[in-house]
C-alpha cells in the first residue's frame, strides 16, 4: 500500500489524522502530511477508513 495526497483539495478537515494518526498528520497550516507513505500492514485498516471518509476525497491509496 502507498499513500497519495492531492494538497490542491485538502481543506485541512482532520478527520484522516484522527482515523490513522500513525499516517496522518496536519501541518501548522492545517494541511494533511503523510507521516508513512507506505504504512505498516497493521494500519492498514484504518488508513482505508481515513481516505474513505475524506469529505474532499484529497487522499488516494496505490496498490
Amino acid at each position: 500500500m502507498k499513500v497519495a495526497v492531492d494538497l490542491e483539495r485538502c481543506q485541512g478537515n482532520g478527520v484522516c489524522a484522527r482515523k490513522a494518526p500513525e499516517v496522518f498528520g496536519l501541518d501548522g497550516s492545517g494541511r494533511v502530511t503523510v507521516l508513512q507513505p507506505e504504512p505498516r500492514p497493521d494500519v492498514h485498516r484504518s488508513v482505508r477508513e481515513a481516505v474513505r471518509r475524506c469529505p474532499t476525497q484529497a487522499l488516494t491509496i496505490e496498490a
